[in-house]
């Protein structure tokens, strides 16, 4: 029970929590009467009053913004804001008091140990079951039991690496736990982002409230894994092995992975060969020491585990089994995460500790004992129902919100298989504020709570992660359910010293890690990011002179705007449609062509498409680039949202989105060239942007060039596709004698010096082939070698006078029409040769091998 001590009366100055509803059947985390604030609360209540509900709802946006900008998403499977979905943070801290929270994480630290020693038997010598304290179906039944691991060295004596549990309060203020979470254990990194954003939002109330800090526990987690590797070296190779952007929680595998250091890796990343497990970089393959794992334990292994799954690692058991990988948590560890084994956890307690369980479990009855069963089943409609792993069919039922005929299916499912499902107490929950547009409001809250083995104990994160319910009426306390999270605050008795993950001893040996750490998914990515890029904000550009073009309506323009259509068109194309708009066929067709161009995003090319690939792929690389830049990403993902809110009556509007797009990636191009360092995934990213710009630059000078305008409409042709490539204002400088169409293919195609030219980006993609690694050998060139030369040569060679001549006979450029087909036919084959020598899996070891550490005794 917490302390009752009460603070000031809210009732005297009501003010922001004049609308406060005080729960009667629940505990409240704020007030222990209605209108009487709880000691530990009283200086942040009174504050938030002094603020004010305005200056509050002011900060919550400003919160939110944060959110947005740094790309915090939680993922809900069929959510129609798809993996764009923002994490949800009330700015209303949840609080505990110091005494409280020493007697909680005292409780927590005993259960983990305990979970820890259960862990240990079960896959070991197995004597809980041969002793009865545990029955034989509950384990060995259970689908998270995985045979293949019996036998298998767990390392060090806490294997249980990582553990959380879900606590929450009865009517009377006992914190109950009601699930454990052993296997992947999920929400620190969103409570590390939670206190991020919320001490920024509130500085003054964080600093002077004395909250402990969470860096140490980040600390202990580095410690920890550096400590688990079976090999005595001074820095192991440590990977986050992650599902992919699919999952759920993917924010928070990449922010992990970018806030420690580790690489971020999924299933096809990693190789088993020799023994060992292979990261499979560009250099080659580099061993994995440590796994930290962020998958359920039965996806990682097709070959011994779940035959299905495409997203583990062939052969991970098997070299788990001989010790020459450390896995955190161990694969297995799942099976701890039943519900059916609260009921039996006092008993454990008391064989394994000699000692009773310090934090109780919420009352709980597994059904394959006769007698529980039946309890169960003649308190059906009151008891929450629950299976004892979630891959039976559903994670829990509330037997009050049945019908008489879904309680009795249920009732026989129970019957027919009582061993797969456990009945719990209801718990009312308690209540914590939560800021609403209306004021302040109660939600029922649940706190996850998370710890950390170091070689003596465990360590837990001071608060954890908060979550509350979507609305006030609402038990089921989930983010899948639409809730929302909390900071939460440990209050400490006097100020704590501000402490950073990075600190280290003075005689710490520093170790340089070379830039080899790429996986050929991760350089792949980055290749299409910079592509995606390049393609966006060219289409980008062309549209918008397009638009300017049909907005103004001046015949003269006519013939102008008819080749801008067909580059377009030559972009993105649509078969049977682009004859009917060069013609312009029926009133309005050229505007629907150009929203289709706009908007569809089941159209190939069109500027929607190239934006929905740009910011999947990005979130695939989500822990490889800046903040900064990602909060360019989400004003391009605001962006396409507005885009594809557009009518046809709304083009107009379309021109200032093409000018927020033109300058957010403008900033994204600025960010990446300045702020990335130089390493192989800025390379891959540039030269991604350099074969793009070079293959639409040739694919606008044969759209506008090649069939020659008529000398009336030759100056607008060629002022427009100047504008599209950004060179307007260079060929004005250098060239006083007017536009020209030799003039502008120096410019353009020949120029080595002007960003946009053909010859640049085919020169920067000779600079960043032969800095490749496989690129070195003396005296033979790759077939990347050879068409990066063979295309800057062709390039190179070319004479702009022959190629601006017009035929007499066709009225069209046939010689650059010549030279860019050669072009066009080159481009996607270097495209090709890089893909073949760096985007497939790698099969030499990496040369760190040769100095093999010595195995852990």
């Amino acid at each position: 029970m917490p302390e009752v001590t009460t603070g000031p009366s809210l009732s005297a100055a009501p003010g922001l929590f004049g609308g406060y509803g005080f729960p009667v059947s629940a505990f409240d985390e704020m007030c222990a009467a209605p209108g009487e604030v709880r000691e530990h609360w009283s200086y942040l209540a009174s504050a938030l009053n002094d603020l004010g509900g305005a200056e509050l709802q002011r900060r919550r946006e400003e919160a939110w913004r944060q959110i947005r900008d740094n790309d915090v998403t939680f993922n809900i499977y069929g959510d129609p804001q798809g993996m764009g979905r923002p994490w949800d943070l009330d700015l209303i801290p949840l609080l505990i008091g110091s005494e409280e929270w020493r007697v909680t994480e005292t409780g927590l630290m005993q259960r983990a140990e305990l979970l820890n020693l259960i862990l240990h038997d079960i896959y070991g010598p197995g004597t809980l079951v041969s002793k009865g304290l545990l029955p034989p179906e509950l384990v060995y039944a259970h689908p998270g039991f995985l045979r293949p691991c019996v036998g298998a060295p767990l390392p060090g004596t806490r294997s249980l690496v990582f553990y959380a549990a879900d606590l929450a309060r009865s009517a009377d203020g006992q914190l109950l736990v009601i699930g454990d979470r052993a296997q992947a254990p999920s929400g620190a990194g969103y409570a590390l982002e939670n206190r991020m954003v919320v001490s920024r939002v509130l500085p003054s109330l964080f600093r002077d409230s004395h909250v402990h800090r969470l860096a140490n526990y980040f600390r202990t987690v580095r410690h920890t894994l550096n400590r688990l590797s079976p090999f005595d070296q001074d820095e192991p190779n440590i990977v986050l092995l992650t599902p992919g952007p699919a999952n759920e929680v993917y924010f928070e595998h990449a922010y992990l992975a970018s806030y420690l250091g580790y690489t971020l890796v999924q299933g096809s990343d990693l190789q088993v060969k020799d023994g060992r497990v292979w990261l499979m970089t560009l250099d080659g393959l580099r061993p994995v020491d440590v796994i930290l794992r962020r998958m359920d334990d039965n996806y990682c292994d097709p070959v011994e585990l779940r035959e299905d799954s495409y997203l583990g690692v062939p052969g991970l058991v098997n070299v788990a089994r001989t010790g020459r990988v450390s896995i955190a948590n161990p694969l297995g560890s799942g099976l701890l995460d039943t519900p059916a084994l609260l009921p039996f956890l006092p008993a454990l307690s008391r064989h394994f500790l000699g000692e009773d369980l310090r934090l109780p479990s919420v009352p709980s009855w597994w059904c394959g004992y006769a007698r529980e069963c039946d309890y169960v089943l003649s308190n059906l409609e009151r008891l929450v129902i629950k299976p004892v792993h979630p891959g039976i069919g559903f994670r829990f039922i509330f037997g009050s919100d049945l019908s008489k005929s879904e309680r009795a299916d249920l009732s026989a499912r129970i019957r027919a298989r009582p061993h797969l499902f456990v009945g719990q107490e209801p718990l009312a929950m308690s209540t914590a504020p939560v800021l609403v547009e209306s004021g302040v409001e109660p939600r029922r809250t649940v706190l996850r709570s998370f710890l950390v083995a170091d070689e003596h104990e465990y360590h837990a994160m001071p608060g954890g992660l908060a979550r509350v319910s979507a609305d006030a009426d609402r038990l089921v306390v989930s983010n899948q359910a639409g809730g929302a999270s909390k900071d939460t605050w440990v209050l400490a008795t006097e100020p704590e010293r501000h402490t950073s993950l990075w600190l280290e001893s003075r005689q710490a040996r520093h170790v340089f890690t070379t830039s080899g750490e790429l996986p050929g998914r991760v350089a792949d990515n980055l290749y299409w990011l910079g592509r995606y890029a390049e393609r966006a904000e060219f289409t980008s550009r062309l549209l918008r002179l397009t638009l300017q073009f049909l907005i103004t309506g001046e015949s003269e323009d006519s013939d102008c705007l008819a080749s801008l259509l067909e580059a377009l068109n030559r972009q993105a194309p649509r078969p049977r449609v682009a004859a009917a708009v060069a013609a312009d066929v029926g009133p309005g067709a050229r505007e629907t062509e150009l929203l289709s161009l706009i908007r569809d995003e089941a159209r190939p090319g069109s500027l929607s498409q190239t934006l929905s690939a740009l910011l999947l792929v990005g979130r695939s690389v989500r822990d490889r680039l800046s903040n900064d830049t990602w909060r360019v990403i989400n004003d391009i993902d605001e962006e396409l949202r507005s885009l594809q809110r557009l009518s046809v009556a709304q083009l107009i509007d379309a021109l200032d989105e093409m000018d927020n797009l033109v300058q957010a990636f403008t900033a994204f191009s600025g960010l990446t060239q300045e702020n990335m360092t130089r390493g192989r995934g800025w390379l891959f990213l540039d030269m991604g942007r350099r074969i793009e710009r070079a293959a639409l630059t040739a694919g606008l000078l044969r759209s506008l060039l090649v069939p020659a305008a008529e000398p009336a409409q030759e100056s607008m042709v060629l002022e427009a596709l100047l504008s599209v490539v950004d060179s307007l204002m260079s060929y004005r400088r250098r060239y006083r004698q007017g536009l020209q169409v030799d003039s502008l293919l120096e410019l353009i195609v020949y120029d080595e010096r002007n960003p946009r030219s053909l010859a640049y980006q085919l020169s920067r993609m000779e600079e960043h082939v032969g800095g490749l690694p496989r690129e070195q050998d003396k005296g033979v060139r790759s077939e990347l070698g050879r068409l990066t030369l063979e295309s800057a040569t062709l390039v190179r060679l070319a004479d702009v006078r022959r190629l601006a001549e017009i035929a007499t006979e066709s009225g069209r450029r046939e010689i650059l029409d010549q030279f860019l087909v050669v072009l066009a036919t080159r481009l996607p084959a270097l495209s090709d040769a890089l893909t073949a020598a760096y985007f497939r899996a790698a099969e030499t070891p990496h040369q760190l091998l040769r100095q093999r550490p010595r195995a852990r005794q």
